[in-house]
Order: structure tokens, then C-alpha cells, then sequence
């Protein structure tokens, strides 16, 4: 699955995600935060994060796919850089300017990170003057978004003066590969390749056997997974890209649960979303009849794989209710929809969804990714999804670095040929974010779109101070009981 990340990296669509974490100073020592404080303090913490020293080398012709090597040329200065936005220094410039960095794929030669400092936060509503900004990227690849809160850790302390510990034992680089040694080692392993594929489809197997039982007996059903409509947001995506996001609180989020019984968190936030796609593409005369779906990624990373690289990630396809007007019956057709995805993910187990990624031959994998873009395969083939919706749940209390309060954090999301937008939902605190990154192309008003997804949220919470009641449940369709005559015939 790594590897499917650096098979897709192109020009126009850099295989990155990160975040826009923004800080107050006023808690450091001096209450104030020079740039050489930050690379002072991130120094001294490498060692808590196996990511930030580590650089991929990759195997000639593809053959395998790439290693991670500690890299003997580290310049933690070039990861780290730093601007400052001209005044008013608002919430709409620190956007574009990240939408900038983060249409700028990633030196692969390196370690794939990087961090961008920003001052000049001036003129942003609920911000302290003097606070700054970080706009992080890192390459898909290294991180999924739950190893990403664990580098968030190795970057960030619980009280403002809080040291590093010590590390363990000195770091010590790697040489770099003999690309001959690689290229045999790949060669080997090809070989190998469809022994492993059939121990993973053995293990597969009663996991099929159980989502073939519930397709069977109605349990849960393919729709949602192969009923995306094609929008504005499912074709080829240009290199520009914008990002925008809004802030809820947090108890606001948890407090509409009660408009559908038995509603989670991450419903809410799903009906939101497609609360602010009916709005949007209503807008623009582009609203599909069926709903919107949402590819949302499962963790599947276990205790022991905390701090560990890549990816160990399944996912769901749900819809978005986007063709709901009502927020209401949109948010109860969110909920029992997610059940109802929910079960044939776990049907087949999470665990051996993403196993089986991890069979896929290096060499197709590669050639797959690079044609289905260069030949604008998403213009023609139908969209599995029509967008993504990643919830990583954030710190549930403050967190610091170089002393300074974080005090928000948006996620950023990679995006590729088919998939113009994506969403990352996140929780700090008390607060909850709904963030997007999309193609300029395809979205040149971002702030109108913000403005939709604010206004869905408003209208959910309109309907819990009205007292709405959740609406009744339909009645299952009765099966009808076949005669004994149309049995034996």
C-alpha cells in the first residue's frame, strides 16, 4: 500500500498529506519563538520519530518495491523552512499560501517532509497576534493519518517546558543500496510473489465467505459501493490546488448524535459534509439524483505497530445523503448507511483487506498507476467514490512545541485523477475541524464551499433547537414465502 502511494506520484498530483497547525507563542519561555528554537527543538527530538531521518530507494525497473534507508545526507534546515504572510496576515491567506506549498510535490531523493513556519498570523478571528503557523507535508507513503498523530507526539511536548528524554543510542546512517544488489533482491522476490498470494487468499477466504453470506441474506448490500454519480470533483486533476476549512465545537458535534438514535460522531460529521455538497453543487446546477459517496479509511494499525512507518489502512464506501435536502433524514440515512458498509468491512475483515494490497505485484502496480493518469483513464471509467473522508482523531488536550500552545489544526489531503476533493475531519480538544483540499480546477471557490459546509452544520443544529424528532423507520420489505409447487419447480 506504500508503495501504491509512490506509484501514483505525478506532476499534478503529489502523494502528500499534512496539516496547517497553528500556535501562540505567548506560553513559551519569553513568550516569543525565534525560527532557530524551532530547529533547536526539533533536533533534539529526531530520534522519537523513526519517519523524519528516512528516505525511500527504489528498485531499477520497479522490480520490488522501494526501501527505507536512514539517510546519510540529512539537513534537517532543508525540511524546515520559513515565510510570512503580508498584512492583513488573514485566515484566507494562510490558506493560499498552503495551498502553494502543497501543490509542490516532494524532493524523493530526501526524506519525504517537510515544514514550512509561517508568521504573520495577524488578522485571523479567535488567533493571538504573534501567533505563527506550521504547514507540514509528508509523503503518503511514510505516514498514514494514525502514524501521523504518533509523529505529531515525537514533535510536540504535554507542558510547555517540558525536555526531550535522551535517546537510547546514538543514530547511525545507512549506506545506500547497490542498485545491482536491489535489483536481484526484487528479481528473487518476484519469484516468490505468488507463493505469498496464496497464503493471503487462504486466509481471505472466510472472510469472503461471510460478505458473499450477507450480500446473499440482505444483510448489506454492493449499492453504495459501485452507485457513485460522476461530478465536477471525479476527473483528471490539474497540479494547483486550494484548501479551506472550518472549526466546530466540538460538543456542538457530539450533542447532534440525538437527531438519529444511535448516531456516531462520525455520522454527524459525514451528513455535514453532504449537507454542504447538496448545497454546493445545487449552486451550480450540478446535483446528482442519487447520492455523493465517501471513501472513508479504517486504521487497522495495532498497539504494537504505534510509531511504526506507512500505511496500515482499510476503508468503507458510504454515502453522504447528498441528494437529502431534509438534514434530518439526511443525517438517519447517513447513520444507516455507515451500519450497513460498516458490516461487509467487517465481514470480510479490515485486516485482510489491507493484507491483500500488500501481494500486488511492484512492477503491475507501477505501470497500473502511471497509464490509468497518463492516459485520463478518470475521464471515462466510473468513479468508485466521489470523495474522501478521513477522521483522525486529534490530542484531547493541549499539546505544545518549541513551548508555544497549539491552538488549531486542519488536515491536508493528497488527491489523484478522479478524486478532485477530499475532507479530513479532526478533533483537538474542544474543538472539531472539517478541513479540504481540492483541485483549483475543479473548485475555483473554496470559500464558498466552506460557506455551504457551515451552513449544513447550521441547519442540523436549527433542528435540535426546533426539537426535531428523528424520523420514523421504515418497515422492511416482507419476503414473500415461495409455495411448495414454485420450490420443486
Amino acid at each position: 500500500m506504500d508503495a501504491s502511494f509512490v506509484a501514483l506520484e505525478q506532476r499534478n498530483a503529489p502523494m502528500h498529506i499534512g496539516s496547517i497547525l497553528i500556535y501562540d507563542p505567548s506560553t513559551a519561555p519569553g513568550g516569543f519563538v525565534r525560527f532557530k528554537d524551532i530547529l533547536a527543538f526539533f533536533e533534539s527530538r529526531m530520534h522519537l520519530s523513526q519517519t523524519m531521518r528516512q528516505r525511500l530507494v527504489k528498485v531499477p525497473l520497479n522490480l520490488d518495491y522501494p526501501y527505507w534507508i536512514e539517510d546519510p545526507d540529512f539537513d534537517l534546515e532543508y525540511h524546515v523552512r520559513h515565510v510570512a504572510l503580508p498584512k492583513p496576515g488573514d485566515w484566507r491567506q494562510l490558506c493560499i499560501q498552503a495551498a502553494r506549498i502543497f501543490s509542490r510535490p516532494l524532493d524523493l531523493t530526501r526524506p519525504p517532509w517537510e515544514i514550512c513556519v509561517v508568521e504573520g498570523l495577524d488578522n485571523i478571528e479567535g488567533v493571538p497576534k504573534g501567533s505563527f503557523a506550521m504547514i507540514t507535508k509528508m509523503h503518503h507513503a511514510a505516514i498514514d493519518g494514525m502514524s501521523g498523530i504518533d509523529l505529531m507526539d515525537a514533535l510536540h511536548t504535554l507542558r510547555p517546558d517540558d525536555p526531550a528524554p535522551p535517546a537510547s543510542q546514538a543514530w547511525r546512517p545507512d549506506r545506500v543500496p547497490d542498485p545491482l544488489g536491489l535489483f536481484l533482491k526484487g528479481y528473487v522476490r518476484a519469484w516468490l510473489n505468488p507463493w505469498r498470494q496464496t497464503g493471503v487468499i487462504a486466509k481471505a477466504a472466510p472472510g469472503l465467505y461471510r460478505a458473499a453470506k450477507g450480500l446473499v441474506t440482505n444483510e448489506f448490500s454492493l449499492n453504495t459501493a459501485i452507485a457513485a454519480p460522476r461530478t465536477r470533483f471525479n476527473v483528471p486533476v490539474s497540479p494547483n490546488r486550494v484548501v479551506e476549512g472550518r472549526t466546530f465545537s466540538l460538543a456542538d458535534i457530539k450533542a447532534l448524535r440525538a437527531l438519529s438514535p444511535g448516531c456516531k460522531i462520525n455520522d454527524v460529521f459525514l451528513a455535514i459534509i453532504g449537507g454542504g455538497l447538496h448545497r454546493y453543487l445545487t449552486a451550480h446546477g450540478q446535483l446528482p439524483e442519487s447520492s455523493l459517496t465517501a471513501m472513508a479509511p479504517i486504521s487497522v494499525r495495532a498497539e504494537k505497530e504505534k510509531n511504526t512507518m506507512g500505511n496500515q489502512v482499510s476503508a468503507m464506501i458510504v454515502p453522504l445523503g447528498s441528494h437529502i435536502a431534509d438534514p434530518v433524514e439526511r443525517l438517519a440515512y447517513v447513520h444507516e448507511q455507515t451500519v450497513r458498509s460498516k458490516a461487509m468491512t467487517d465481514a470480510i475483515g479490515a485486516r485482510q483487506m489491507t493484507e491483500m494490497s500488500k501481494v500486488s505485484p511492484a512492477l503491475f502496480m507501477a505501470l497500473g498507476a502511471q497509464l490509468y493518469t497518463r492516459l485520463g483513464l478518470a475521464n471515462y471509467v466510473k468513479p468508485p467514490f466521489s470523495t474522501v473522508v478521513t477522521n483522525v482523531p486529534g490530542p484531547p488536550v493541549p499539546i505544545y512545541s518549541t513551548g508555544a500552545k497549539m491552538i488549531s489544526m486542519h488536515g491536508l489531503l493528497c488527491l489523484t485523477d478522479g478524486l478532485a476533493l477530499g475532507h479530513v475531519v479532526q478533533s483537538y480538544v474542544d474543538q472539531a475541524t472539517i478541513a479540504f483540499t481540492a483541485c483549483r480546477k475543479a473548485m475555483p471557490d473554496p470559500e464558498f464551499y466552506s460557506e455551504c459546509l457551515q451552513a449544513s452544520f447550521a441547519d442540523l443544529m436549527g433542528a435540535l433547537a426546533a426539537g426535531a424528532s428523528p424520523p420514523a423507520e421504515k418497515a422492511a420489505p416482507r419476503r414473500k414465502r415461495k409455495s411448495k409447487a414454485s420450490v420443486a419447480a
